[in-house]
């Protein structure tokens, strides 16, 4: 799309949970949460029509073996108009510019079903693993 701007490592957490509640994700996490979130990702890449922001995603990694993209989220209004193709090929080449050259990275992700046919045009496949979780409540 044309008129958007790019911008690298400048996502705010307000933003975040900006576009956290604009995707209707449900209860999402604290200022403070998302603040040390911002502070201690690897990369994040964000989206602005103008003025507003419309689309982000994050990387957090170990720089040499594994590299995990999180909360990839677009407006609705945005969906479907190549946004989140820009903001994946955006990661994928922080990756490979970062990345040690002449070697293999594992890049991983969990997707919603309806997504993974989106993922699978970069050469996202899935494998017999099953994620895992836990909502652990700090005391």
């Amino acid at each position: 799309m044309e008129g958007l701007t790019v911008k690298y490592n400048e996502l705010t957490a307000e933003q975040f949970i900006e576009l956290w509640q604009a995707v209707h994700w449900g209860e999402g996490p604290t200022l403070e949460q998302t603040r040390l979130a911002m502070a201690h990702t690897l990369f994040r890449v964000s989206i602005f029509d103008g003025e507003k922001i419309i689309a982000m995603a994050r990387v957090n990694g170990d720089m040499g073996l594994d590299y995990y993209i999180k909360d990839v989220v677009v407006r609705p209004e945005y969906q479907g108009k190549g946004v989140g193709r820009m903001l994946i090929n955006e990661i994928l080449k922080f990756i490979n510019d970062n990345g040690i050259k002449g070697t293999e990275i594992f890049v991983e992700l969990c997707a919603m079903p309806d997504k993974i046919p989106f993922y699978k045009k970069f050469g996202f496949d899935s494998n017999e693993a099953q994620r895992l979780r836990q909502f652990l409540k700090v005391k």
